[in-house]
């Protein structure tokens, strides 16, 4: 008679190089869109009133690209939420520098953890990228 082995079942795959890094990225920014961008004498503005909207929104892509299996989609999702929560926080910096100085403003905890998120995809993006696939 001969026994049959089933299959393991609940078996999980490893999380490819970089994707633990965007899944903290992703939280810090989803974290970050809700938090005051900037602190002014009328009260604080939320990063909701403006770009948090962005960012949130590719803080679900980085989010995706930390679950997804497939090592350059995640590479490409984490790029892409790069340069978004690079490039919106240095914008609101620079062009509300630009309008009044550093005169009665200053910057929030939401324009710093999205910007630091920012780096952390970038970082995570570059470990994608370099990773080598494994074999079969």
């Amino acid at each position: 008679m001969a026994t049959q082995t089933a299959a393991p079942t609940g078996t999980r795959r490893r999380k490819m190089p970089g994707q633990w890094r965007l899944l903290a990225a992703s939280a810090m920014m989803l974290v970050g869109a809700f938090l005051p961008w900037l602190y002014t004498p009328a009260g604080p503005v939320s990063g909701m009133q403006g770009p948090g909207m962005w960012t949130a929104t590719f803080g679900m892509i980085a989010l995706a690209g930390a679950l997804v299996p497939v090592r350059r989609l995640a590479a490409w999702q984490a790029l892409a939420s790069a340069a978004i929560a690079l490039a919106l926080p240095v914008w609101q910096f620079v062009h509300v520098f630009g309008k009044v100085g550093m005169q009665g403003w200053m910057p929030g905890p939401g324009l710093v953890l999205t910007f630091a998120s920012g780096v952390l995809c970038a970082v995570a993006a570059r470990q994608l990228f370099s990773a080598r696939p494994r074999p079969a």
